[in-house]
């Protein structure tokens, strides 16, 4: 059983488990985690029908003498919760010794121009840009899941439990890798710099080697392939945007990430494309007053950010 397996093997467990609880209520939660992908709910449906045969096979529950002055809802609420340890570890014995190294998820954020270098235990190096949230798992170092912002991966391969990074319903998984993953107002991007990646390896299956590109809108099925240069991919680590024919919205948001200012595109400059390199060197007024009429927008001060507004023309 791969590590990701297991992972999912050990979610479900928690769902079986905290779903049996009358007093639970996240049921939005627990919807959101089955639909985030396929194997989620066979998982959960081997969990439930091994917890259905359960009563075969755990001990028959103590009858325990009540005081007289013993309202009794306190003495039930512990005793529910021990009768759900029973059953953790009767599942767990009955599926697999591995679903016993339980998760233990952390996270780690950056703000405003701060980059954090990760070296996980398994030998893979993750580089966090400014304003990114990145999740982590102590017991599972084959796993993380970019919840905003942008990072480096620089991936330690074995083909027998790879590498996934989760971005929001998609599935990143590595072959030997160094990319980047990009997650900003509901857009996600990928970029290969070495080896390749699997985009959604259990549903669309796309590979994408060094030197292409990824591009999707969250809740669209569409996926946008493209090209880039390795260089591209890791440049801001090194200073320097490289965009070629690159969204405005795309460019206003990695220049937001890396200079720790809000900057957007309005409706017509989010209809311009870019090519160029964009030097991180100068604060972001000297810099946005001097690129900006390369990227054929005009750039003003708006609710303490910038705002990139578009003309008639545009240029490259």
């Amino acid at each position: 059983m791969t590590g990701h397996t297991a992972m999912i093997d050990e979610q479900a467990l928690d769902w079986v488990i905290r779903t049996r609880d009358p007093d639970f209520a996240d049921w939005d939660g627990f919807t959101a985690w089955l639909e985030a992908a396929p194997a989620h709910a066979a998982a959960y449906d081997a969990m439930a029908s091994v917890d259905a045969d359960l009563p075969a096979i755990l001990p028959a529950a103590r009858v325990l003498p009540v005081p007289a002055n013993d309202p009794g809802m306190p003495r039930w609420k512990r005793w529910r919760w021990t009768g759900a340890g029973v059953i953790a570890a009767a599942v767990a014995g009955i599926v697999s010794l591995s679903t016993i190294q339980r998760a233990d998820p952390y996270s780690i954020s950056t703000g405003a121009r701060e980059r954090q270098e990760i070296a996980l235990k398994d030998g893979t190096r993750i580089a966090l840009n400014g304003n990114s949230t990145l999740r982590l798992d102590h017991a599972n170092p084959r796993f993380a899941a970019l919840d905003k912002g942008e990072a480096i991966f620089t991936v330690t391969h074995d083909a027998s439990n790879p590498f996934r990074v989760t971005v929001g319903g998609v599935v990143l998984e590595d072959a030997g890798t160094v990319f980047n993953v990009t997650r900003d107002a509901g857009t996600m991007r990928v970029g290969v710099a070495e080896g390749s990646v699997i985009y959604n390896p259990d549903k669309e299956a796309i590979a994408l080697p060094a030197g292409a590109s990824l591009r999707m809108v969250e809740g669209q099925k569409a996926v946008v392939v493209g090209q880039v240069s390795p260089e591209a991919v890791i440049g801001w680590r090194a200073g320097r945007l490289v965009y070629d024919n690159a969204a405005l919205t795309d460019v206003a948001g990695d220049m937001s990430r890396n200079l720790g200012v809000v900057i957007r595109a309005d409706a017509k400059a989010a209809t311009s494309r870019f090519t160029g390199t964009i030097l991180l060197d100068r604060d972001a007024e000297h810099l946005l007053t001097s690129a900006a009429p390369l990227m054929g927008v005009e750039a003003v001060r708006q609710d303490g950010g910038w705002l990139l507004k578009g003309s008639n023309a545009t240029r490259d």
